[in-house]
């Protein structure tokens, strides 16, 4: 998991993303391409989900995709940020609803914390979290809120960040007492987590993207554009010096290639099933018994 001495302020990254979601389509290349590349993974996965869960959905860009792969399924769409949901539902006007008569039923649209799902325990067949594991200090309490939810044979797949995410620019900071960067779990520890919250047979990958920019003040304006700045509670407070910034900017440009400054981006990959418990809430173990065939 994160260090001891790490910590998010989930009101930070709720406000963030709230303040970022209306311009939030201009710079969610990175989230799309990510999500293409679940999807083709979900290509080599078969079921048959009877209701979907789009867990951190942001302004809803993947939840068209679900209808098209699941056709008729119910989705349930849930973030935290009320600005996120509301882009994700759109214009709700009587002109809209009348336009998508005879269509398929939109989601259902929830404001709530992935730690406290307002969902009934078994009630979703599938749940996909694209990128937002990451938001989260500790990813164990919502890997246990998913996996409740979850009926059993139910599947959970999904994306978030490396902790060699950002490299670059975090080898490039000045020393500093103050966390100038957001921290990013490790894929292993993310399994164990997995299979702490009750998950069975966890199936991780990883894969290094490097995106590259004009500028480094390019880079800083996609990562406060998205909503993705630093949310660490020792993150710095006030302004940060002149000399800082020099020094920031002169140990970057050391990287630059071909005219562009990189960034590298690690995206873990997982998936992860809800196995039938062997245990009752109570503690009682439970034997199943087979007729043989004859």
């Amino acid at each position: 998991m994160t260090a001891p001495d790490f910590r998010l302020d989930p009101g930070l990254v709720r406000r963030r993303a709230g303040r970022a979601a209306a311009g939030y389509a201009s710079v969610d290349t990175l989230a799309r391409e990510i999500s293409r590349r679940m999807g083709e993974r979900l290509d080599y996965i078969r079921i048959e989900p009877r209701r979907i869960l789009d867990l951190g959905c942001g302004p809803g860009a993947d939840l068209p995709a679900f209808a098209q792969r699941y056709p008729g399924v119910p989705r349930i769409a849930i973030d935290s940020a009320p600005a996120m949901l509301a882009q994700a539902r759109g214009d709700t006007g009587l002109l809209k609803r009348l336009l998508r008569f005879g269509k398929p039923a939109e989601p259902d649209f929830v404001c709530a914390d992935a730690t406290a799902l307002p969902l009934a325990r078994g009630s979703v067949s599938f749940a996909w979290s694209n990128l937002m594991l990451q938001w989260l200090h500790d990813p164990l309490p919502a890997l246990k809120e998913i996996h409740r939810v979850l009926e059993v044979g139910g599947m959970l797949m999904f994306s978030t960040l490396g902790p060699d995410t950002l490299k670059e620019l975090r080898a490039a900071l000045p020393p500093s007492d103050a966390e100038h960067l957001h921290r990013f779990i490790d894929m292993h520890d993310l399994g164990d987590a997995l299979v702490g919250a009750g998950f069975s047979d966890p199936v991780m990958d990883m894969e290094m993207l490097t995106v590259t920019y004009t500028s480094l003040d390019d880079l800083l304006r996609d990562l406060r554009a998205s909503g993705s700045a630093n949310a660490a509670t020792t993150r710095p407070r006030g302004l940060v010096g002149k000399g800082h910034w020099q020094k920031l900017r002169a140990n970057y440009e050391q990287l630059r290639r071909d005219g562009r400054l990189p960034a590298t981006v690690e995206v873990v990959y997982g998936h992860a099933w809800k196995a039938a418990p062997k245990v009752a809430e109570d503690g009682r173990a439970i034997v199943r018994f087979e007729r043989k065939p004859g």
